[in-house]
């Protein structure tokens, strides 16, 4: 008897734009050349232990602004992705710009999302490195499930599914906890979390000139 192979399906490897493949993206999207930078808060304020209210307005010019503000701030500080109240907005609203274990890029904004997790029988725990834009210098390892779907919507009201798998699911976690006012340091051990906090005293300073340089390269 022989036996029959089916050739797996090859992976589509173009940049997803909210959700979508598009054959082509800018490295420096436009939302971040519209943009302006703003500080992101760091832990300990008050804004980043709170849960963020729903967006109820769609389609105005300041949720635009917003976004494009935060597509900027995310990348002259290095993010991977970056929540509204990083920057002192208690918005239920995100920005990513984010690989995933393929490789593929991954780019958008999701407003009022609620996060789908494989069901517990079936998910699959990882521990990997994370930090976090506001816990500056800092990085831990923390389990999160390699697969996520974050269902919400864009910046004028139309619905939104963005899947997510491996780091990039990881930042869907991740940037969703920030909504309701946690952070990563929120689920690590007291221990671990003096270690975090330890590593962001001794490296902020710089961290923070680091963004400043880039800052200036972008013109901001």
């Amino acid at each position: 008897m022989s036996v029959r192979y089916e050739r797996p399906r090859p992976v589509d490897r173009r940049v997803r734009v909210q959700g979508r493949p598009v054959d082509a993206h800018p490295a420096l999207p436009p939302e971040a050349q519209r943009g302006s930078v703003r500080r992101v808060t760091v832990v300990g304020e008050e804004v980043l232990s709170r849960p963020c209210r729903e967006v109820t307005e769609f389609g105005t010019p300041e949720l635009s602004a917003l976004i494009d503000d935060m597509f900027v701030t995310m990348y002259v500080a290095d993010g991977a992705g970056l929540a509204a109240n990083q920057v002192g907005v208690d918005l239920r609203l995100f920005v990513y710009d984010c690989p995933d274990d393929y490789g593929i890029r991954h780019v958008g904004h999701i407003i009022n999302p609620v996060l789908n997790l494989p069901d517990p029988r079936s998910r699959r725990l990882v521990d990997d490195f994370e930090g976090c834009l506001s816990v500056p210098g800092a990085g831990m390892a923390v389990p999160r499930t390699d697969r996520a779907v974050a269902r919400g919507f864009d910046k004028d009201g139309n619905s939104l599914v963005i899947e997510g798998t491996g780091y990039f699911a990881r930042c869907l976690q991740h940037e969703t906890d920030h909504l309701v006012g946690h952070t990563y340091l929120d689920r690590l051990s007291k221990r671990d979390r003096k270690d975090a906090l330890r590593q962001m005293a001794e490296r902020r300073e710089d961290v923070f000139a680091q963004r400043a340089i880039k800052a200036a390269r972008l013109g901001h």
